[in-house]
C-alpha cells in the first residue's frame, strides 16, 4: 500500500472527487479545487494507468465568472465523465451549478453548461454533488442526477434548501430545478443513490437551530416525480469548527445503493455520517432494505477509540459482490494530526473492519478549511476501491490517492 500524490505541490488544492472507467479501470479521472492561478479553478488530475501516474490540467471557467468549487465527478458508459461544480462572480455571488461533459475518457471536455443560475445575494447555489446511473437493471441507464444547496437571500433572512436537476441527454441538458427540501428548515449538501430498477434516493440533514433530522425522498421514475419525505434518523450535528480545530465541519450524508446481483444484499440503500450524539465526532450507518422505505437502527462503525473525532466519511458500494467500503478522516492515531481510514463490510453492513489508509499522519493546525468530503470510486472488475484525500504532508494541502488493493 503506498499513497500517492497526484496534485502539484506547488499550490493548494482541496476537496477531491474520482471516478474510474468500468470497462477500462486504467483510466482514473479526479477533480478538485485548485489555486494554481491565484483564483479557485477545477484541477483535472487524469491516469491511465491506473493510478501510478497522474497528469494535470485546468477545466475552463465559463463566462463571466473569476472563480469555481465544490466539484464532484462520476462516470458513464463507456467512455464519458461528467463534472459539476457552483461558479462565482467577482464578488463571490451569483452561485450558478456549471455541468461539463466528456465523452472520449476525460481527453477533452465540452462547453460548460448552466444547471442552474444563481443571482447576486439573493440565489446561491453550493455544495454540489452529481451521481450518474449505472445500474443494469435501470430502465434509466445513463440518466446523470445532481442535487445542491439552494441559498436564498443569502444577505437577508438567509434559507437554505435541497434542489435537483436530472439530465436525460448525456448532461446536454439538464431539466428545471426541482425542490426536494422544506424551506421552513435550514440543510447542507445532499447526498444521492441509485440502486436496483433505477430507483433513486436524494438525502440531507437539516441543520440547527431547529431539529435534526435525517431525511430522504425517493423517486421511482428517474427523477420526474418524487415520493414524500421519510426520516432516517434523528442527528446530533457535529460542532463547526470541529472542537480542537478551526476548519469548518459540516454534517451531510452519502448515500450508496447495491446495484449487484448478490441475493443476500442486492438492492440495499446505505447511509452513512457524522454525528455527535456520544459527544465526539463518529460515523454512523444505517440501511434500508426495501429501497429506502424503512431504515435500521444507526450503528457507529469506525471502531475508533472513545473522544478521537471521525468525520466526513464516504460511502460507495461495489456493483459486482456488493461490497460496502467507508471512508473518512480521523484522529485516532496521532491527535490531533489527521489520518484517512477505511471502514469495509462484506456482509451487507453487518460488521466492518478499520483500516489506515494514510501511511503517514499529517497537521492542519492553523488551517481555516481543509475541504467539505473526500472521494471514493470502486474498480468493479476487482472489488477494491480507490480513495483521494486532502493531504498536508508536504507542508501544503495537496491531493493523494491510495488504491486499496
Amino acid at each position: 500500500m503506498a499513497n500517492i500524490q497526484i496534485s502539484p505541490s506547488t499550490s493548494m488544492q482541496f476537496e477531491p472527487s474520482i471516478a474510474v472507467n468500468w470497462l477500462n479501470p486504467s483510466v482514473m479521472v479526479v477533480v478538485a479545487v485548485d489555486f494554481s492561478t491565484g483564483s479557485p479553478n477545477i484541477g483535472l488530475y487524469k491516469s491511465i494507468d491506473a493510478g501510478a501516474t497522474w497528469s494535470t490540467t485546468l477545466l475552463s471557467l465559463p463566462t463571466g465568472f473569476v472563480g469555481i468549487e465544490s466539484p464532484h465527478i462520476d462516470y458513464l458508459f463507456p467512455n464519458s465523465f461528467v463534472v459539476l461544480a457552483h461558479a462565482f462572480d467577482e464578488n463571490g455571488l451569483s452561485g450558478t451549478v456549471i455541468s461539463y461533459t466528456s465523452n472520449d475518457n476525460a481527453s477533452s471536455f465540452g462547453p460548460p453548461v448552466v444547471v442552474n443560475q444563481g443571482y447576486g445575494q439573493f440565489v446561491n447555489n453550493d455544495q454540489v454533488v452529481v451521481t450518474t446511473d449505472k445500474a443494469g437493471s435501470s430502465p434509466f441507464l445513463g440518466s446523470i442526477y445532481t442535487g445542491y444547496t439552494h441559498d436564498y437571500n443569502t444577505e437577508f433572512t438567509p434559507g437554505n434548501t435541497i434542489f435537483f436537476n436530472r439530465s436525460k441527454d448525456g448532461g446536454n441538458t439538464y431539466s428545471d430545478p426541482t425542490l426536494l427540501s422544506s424551506v421552513t428548515e435550514f440543510e447542507e449538501f445532499p447526498g444521492i443513490a441509485i440502486t436496483l430498477n433505477g430507483i433513486l434516493i436524494v438525502g440531507w440533514i437539516t441543520q440547527p437551530p431547529g431539529v435534526s433530522d435525517f431525511n430522504i425522498r425517493t423517486s421511482q421514475d428517474g427523477g420526474t416525480t418524487f415520493d414524500g419525505e421519510t426520516m432516517v434518523t434523528s442527528v446530533v450535528v457535529v460542532p463547526s469548527p470541529l472542537p480542537g480545530y478551526q476548519f469548518r465541519c459540516l454534517t451531510y450524508p452519502s448515500l450508496s445503493g447495491d446495484i449487484s446481483n448478490v441475493p443476500s444484499t442486492r438492492g440495499n440503500v446505505y447511509a452513512v455520517w457524522q454525528d455527535y450524539r456520544q459527544g465526539y465526532s463518529d460515523i454512523y450507518l444505517s440501511i434500508s432494505t426495501n429501497f429506502g422505505v424503512n431504515w435500521g437502527a444507526p450503528m457507529p462503525i469506525a471502531d475508533s477509540p472513545v473522544g478521537s473525532q471521525n468525520f466526513f466519511p464516504a460511502i460507495t458500494v461495489s456493483p459486482s459482490d456488493g461490497a460496502v467500503f467507508v471512508s473518512y478522516y480521523t484522529n485516532r492515531v496521532n491527535p490531533p494530526d489527521l489520518d484517512v481510514f477505511l471502514a469495509t463490510s462484506r456482509d451487507g453492513g453487518v460488521t466492518f473492519t478499520n483500516t489506515r489508509l494514510t501511511t503517514t499522519s499529517f497537521s492542519v493546525a492553523g488551517l481555516l478549511v481543509i475541504g467539505d468530503y473526500i472521494g471514493n470510486a470502486i474498480v468493479p472488475q476487482t472489488d477494491r476501491l480507490v480513495t483521494v484525500w486532502t493531504d498536508t504532508r508536504t507542508g501544503i494541502a495537496n491531493i493523494w490517492f491510495e488504491d486499496n488493493q
